[in-house]
């Protein structure tokens, strides 16, 4: 019986990744339409849990690919990702509005998932950060999937009371991954304000 689920297991991972990403590592074209569902939101993972390589999908191409650095892949030095980091499908923080002109960036926390995978996710909380001396927005959220939960926490009041460790972790990587001083806190906000941050940065698909 033991050795049925450890295969169940494995053939389900193998199903999961293979539905979630394509074989040369570009973003899947069955993206859904629309930014917000009644479960969450979308979003594309870029960078796994517990890695350092940033990665990111290219603009144009839609291939992910290891940011550069003096013509070498980018690692974070530092500890690696505490969840898994991506953007809020279908989102661009829009340059004369205030923002970075990318798209709205999201910690999903949650198991390692690669580099590809897209899925619901439920926002419960948004990290507001200063770097460079631009606002930095930091979505946090949970898999809407309960069998890739690892936290029971659905709103920003349950994740800072009964998981507050995660949240300073979280805080504290945010403001260190770049080095001391390099990032400023400004204030987290709860679920709500972090939905109508995605609101406020969704952009209309066209065909």
């Amino acid at each position: 019986m033991k050795n049925f689920q450890i295969n169940l297991f494995y053939f389900v991972s193998c199903l999961f990744l293979f539905y979630s990403c394509d074989s040369n590592n570009e973003l899947s074209n069955n993206l859904p339409d629309d930014t917000i569902t009644e479960n969450g939101v979308h979003v594309v993972i870029e960078i796994p849990a517990g890695t350092n390589k940033k990665i990111e999908v290219d603009k144009y191409s839609g291939k992910f690919e290891a940011d550069q650095e003096n013509g070498e892949d980018r690692m974070i030095n530092f500890l690696p990702y505490p969840g898994n980091y991506g953007y809020i499908y279908n989102t661009m923080m829009d340059e004369q509005s205030g923002g970075d002109g990318d798209a709205l960036d999201v910690l999903v926390i949650a198991e390692n998932l690669p580099t590809g995978t897209h899925l619901e996710v439920i926002p419960i909380a948004v990290l507001f950060l200063k770097d460079d001396g631009e606002i930095d927005t930091k979505i946090i959220a949970v898999p809407s999937d309960q069998s890739l939960q690892v936290i029971d926490a659905a709103d920003f009041s349950t994740f800072f009371m009964k998981y507050n460790a995660a949240f300073q972790i979280i805080e504290k990587w945010f403001l260190n991954y770049k080095g001391v001083g390099q990032m400023e806190l400004i204030n987290w906000e709860d679920e709500k304000k972090a939905m109508a941050e995605i609101i406020k940065w969704q952009v209309e698909k066209t065909d």
